[in-house]
């Protein structure tokens, strides 16, 4: 007799990976199987469900109003099945192998770097390869196992771990305040010189959060664009311009003096530090164990946050 509960697990896993993955035949590539199983899985779903949950053209698919509503509730219930079937295979197999990390540049230098050497006494069999850059790149395709990214948001396409949390700011060193001013608001960016940072989606709009917590952005004059942190906080080092930067790369240059906290009223909404990683499914026990030792590593609030 057919296993129509075990079948109809095997669909809901199939719809899941087809949305995550924007597409059948990544989400086919993903499970191992072929573009037609994957249609046929989808199209059985919608047939026992009597209801469409993709709508699909020739060039991408987007979900309709059943299928968002679907996906929100099997994300966490089979990501909640998979990491236990995960946890109970990888209790017997000690970590070992090449693990290909991503990470940002800045942080990785500063914040992450002095752990490597930590985890890999802890991992003799663990070789580290890591991959330092502000472009988010696509975990499956250029194959990593593992990603730290810095984010408001989460990962929409992914499964994410926060493992700290950081705060944007805007900043100026003392020369330019005391050579220009300093704004009260952040209407007054427009008349100031700024950096823009351009790895983010508006590079000439920063993020604050109104008396309601609600995000708005507020429109600057940028004299300067970079794709890089360090370079934004050597601009605003030298006097030149306003920056808006995240605290675990300015922290020190605030305790210092260096550079001043402006405008500290009007706070930018959180940034969270995550430890992204393709799917829980099938997590191999190298990936697992640098998860945990990141999330162990920065327990407690950070010194970027005090």
């Amino acid at each position: 007799m057919k296993d129509c509960s075990m079948d109809r697990l095997r669909a809901f896993e199939v719809f899941t990976a087809v949305v995550a993955r924007n597409g059948f035949a990544r989400a086919a590539d993903a499970l191992d199987t072929s573009p037609a199983n994957v249609t046929r899985y989808v199209a059985d779903l919608e047939a026992h469900l009597g209801a469409r949950l993709l709508n699909r053209t020739s060039r991408r698919i987007s979900l309709t109003e059943a299928g968002a509503a679907l996906y929100e509730r099997l994300r966490n219930v089979l990501d909640d099945v998979a990491e236990a079937e995960a946890a109970a295979s990888a209790d017997s197999r000690a970590p070992r192998g090449r693990l290909r990390i991503n990470a940002p540049l800045s942080f990785g230098v500063l914040h992450l770097a002095p752990l490597w050497p930590r985890f890999m006494a802890v991992y003799p069999d663990v070789d580290l390869d890591i991959n330092l850059s502000d472009r988010v790149v696509d975990l499956v395709e250029e194959g990593f196992d593992l990603a730290i990214r810095i984010s408001r948001g989460g990962s929409q396409a992914h499964v994410a771990r926060k493992l700290a949390t950081s705060r944007n700011i805007v900043c100026a060193s003392p020369d330019y305040v005391a050579a220009h001013g300093a704004p009260a608001s952040p209407a007054d960016l427009e008349h100031h010189a700024c950096v823009a940072y351009t790895q983010t989606p508006a590079p000439d709009e920063w993020q604050f959060l109104d008396a309601s917590g609600q995000p708005y952005a507020a429109r600057i004059r940028s004299r300067f664009a970079a794709n890089n942190g360090d370079t934004v906080r050597a601009m605003a080092l030298s006097g030149q311009a306003i920056a808006w930067l995240p605290t675990f790369l300015a922290g020190d240059d605030l305790r210092a003096g260096r550079l001043i906290h402006l405008m500290p009223d009007h706070a930018p909404p959180p940034i969270h530090i995550l430890a992204v990683y393709p799917s829980r499914r099938h997590l191999s026990a190298k990936v697992r164990a640098m998860v945990d030792f990141l999330a162990d590593a920065f327990r407690g609030v950070p010194v970027w946050e005090r």
